[in-house]
């Protein structure tokens, strides 16, 4: 079970945080991993650990919000292994600023690459799946998109668009063979969050989060890799949290001894 020797799995944003932890990971279980990345370094920097360890691998410097790129992108992929079983879209940008601080054109990239970028990626995919009547597509979301929260407003604007990109193909898709589903990770140790995330704004997740931790960017890669195998075929048109319990948490009293 959860072997996934004979499958071809692409994952964009896999220089880096969750889309590296996921490209390692799909790795150690046998699949061909088609690392996806807008930093050329990053994409070699994947390519070369999976190689220590014997994986089949190939890296593409693409910018998902570009139709061109994407489409290139699945060309090559296509040329390279000839076909695609799974995609795990993991690329995104964000910044942390309230609506009153917000620029057009700060709202206009995020929306460009976190939400076109999906779509471009989850069709161009769905696409190439439908001939085989077979595919696995898991879409990065976010709390932000599920929850309001300071200073998310592009950002959970775009991550709330996922989560309707996700059903609507869910639905499309099921009986095509193909399954689409998001992760909606919560606070997550990466380097985007690093960036993101000041002082104030570490201590109000934590606080909420009954787990009492960030989550790391391995955790979050586990559940994209079962989403991509064959024993998650029942499993559709779900935005699933991954975040301690952040979603869930209401009222949490802090204990020095909780077992006492």
């Amino acid at each position: 079970m959860f072997s996934l020797a004979s499958r071809t799995i692409l994952v964009t944003g896999s220089g880096s945080g969750i889309g590296k932890a996921t490209a390692v990971m799909l790795g150690e279980l046998g699949a061909t991993v088609v690392v996806v990345d807008q930093n050329e370094q990053s994409v070699v920097n994947t390519v070369d650990i999976l190689r220590k360890t014997d994986v089949r691998t190939h890296g593409i410097v693409v910018d998902v919000s570009d139709s061109l790129d994407v489409e290139q992108m699945y060309q090559d992929t296509l040329s390279e292994f000839g076909k695609l079983d799974g995609v795990i879209h993991c690329a995104g940008i964000g910044i942390e600023k309230t609506i009153l601080e917000t620029t057009l054109e700060e709202w206009n990239r995020i929306i460009a690459v976190n939400l076109t970028g999906t779509f471009l990626c989850a069709q161009g995919a769905a696409k190439i799946m439908v001939k085989n009547r077979y595919g696995r597509i898991v879409l990065m979301g976010s709390a932000a998109g599920e929850r309001g929260g300071t200073g998310r407003t592009a950002y959970g604007a775009s991550k709330g668009g996922v989560s309707a990109i996700t059903r609507v193909m869910a639905v499309e898709l099921a009986e095509l063979g193909i399954t689409v589903n998001a992760l909606a990770p919560g606070a997550i140790e990466t380097e985007l969050v690093s960036k993101m995330h000041d002082k104030e704004t570490r201590e109000s997740y934590r606080a909420r989060i009954p787990v009492n931790r960030y989550g790391s960017p391995e955790e979050v890669a586990a559940t994209a890799v079962f989403l991509v195998t064959e024993e998650s075929s029942y499993v559709n048109g779900v935005v699933l949290p991954i975040d301690g319990g952040f979603m869930g948490g209401g009222v949490i009293k802090r204990r020095a001894n909780p077992t006492g």
